[in-house]
């Protein structure tokens, strides 16, 4: 089958996205009706005579905004982490939780929640945790014999392996009446109860990391070709590779720590996306976060609104994701 041109693509994921934005916000048990939408956010800078009651204005404002850019920020962050790690490993198995970075927040959550902390302690140690995880990884991987990337791997199983233990005991000593579930909720992924503050917390680590994994995506493509390659090219493969996983590990921590554990989205996004655009980093890393960012938004929805209660995005996006993939490994012609 012949490819669109990337530009074409990306202009129809850029209509697709706007497109979803927007009636995500119309969605909910309280609906919105299109005319207020769009006339309640010109009200703020606008005179417009008010005919509509404040409620509409406190859930577009306070529940639905934060809810909806959150899931664009977080599919947008998990997927483009996911694509750099599959590049910079020469790995299509990799995803955002390659080096511990999931299962250190995990456990940071865990341990917040144990020790009674507020969601904003809980998300920074969720956070914090993250971090420290991926810098324990590479301090062991520096030690290790063979090959770097492969110690690198290696070290990030044996971590967060380490964390996830970590968080089982938490889970047997935790009260198991208020704080196991919490935990356990914590676990399964949601954005309920997101609030503006979370989106505050979370936009400047992840543009702090999306930015230069943009700018540095010509590089990936040469590291993808292997270490010796990218010398020849007079690329420093060490100094690429540690900069690609700051950023992948920034934007993971901090999408982790403000939605809890999603997978499979930097697993299955970025081969998505391959087919779409091909395996040039200059138009996969575009496309790849773009299409998180939908992916993650459709599956919000359904989340708040097929159900009377509402389903654990970590749940949706296994059912969908696995599936999917199995679908994309088994076409024909494909190779990974």
């Amino acid at each position: 089958m012949r490819r669109l041109p990337y530009s074409a693509i990306v202009l129809n994921l850029g209509i697709l996205f706007v497109a979803v934005f927007v009636g995500s916000f119309m969605l909910g048990r309280y609906p919105i009706p299109p005319k207020e939408l769009f006339l309640i956010p010109i009200s703020k800078v606008v005179p417009i005579e008010q005919y509509w009651t404040d409620q509409f204005a406190t859930v577009l404002f306070n529940i639905r905004l934060p809810r909806i850019v959150l899931a664009c920020l977080v599919g947008c962050c998990l997927s483009a982490a996911g694509a750099a790690y599959q590049g910079i490993f020469q790995n299509p198995m990799a995803a955002p939780d390659i080096l511990g970075a999931s299962a250190g927040a995990a456990f940071g959550a865990a341990l917040a929640i144990l020790h009674g902390g507020s969601s904003q302690v809980i998300t920074l140690s969720a956070f914090c945790f993250g971090l420290i995880t991926v810098a324990l990884v590479y301090a062991i991987s520096e030690n290790t014999q063979g090959k770097r990337v492969l110690g690198l791997i290696l070290s990030g199983i044996m971590v967060s392996s380490l964390f996830s233990a970590g968080t089982s005991f938490i889970k047997l000593v935790a009260d198991p009446y208020n704080q196991l579930p919490a935990i356990t909720y914590w676990l399964m992924g949601s954005l309920a109860g997101a609030d503006l503050g979370d989106v505050q917390f979370a936009v400047f680590p992840m543009a702090a990391g999306l930015i230069p994994l943009l700018l540095l995506r010509w590089r990936i493509n040469v590291l993808t070709m292997g270490d010796d390659e990218a010398r020849s090219m007079g690329v420093n493969s060490r100094q690429v590779r540690i900069i690609v996983i700051v950023c992948a590990t920034l934007v993971t921590a901090a999408s982790v720590s403000v939605s809890g554990m999603i997978g499979w989205v930097g697993l299955v996004i970025p081969h998505l996306s391959r087919r779409l655009v091909g395996s040039n980093y200059k138009h996969l890393m575009p496309a790849t976060m773009l299409s998180g960012a939908i992916f993650l938004l459709l599956v919000d929805d359904v989340s708040r609104n097929l159900l009377a209660t509402e389903i654990p995005l970590g749940i949706l996006t296994a059912f969908i994701g696995a599936p999917f993939f199995i679908y994309l490994i088994t076409r024909k012609g494909e190779a990974y």
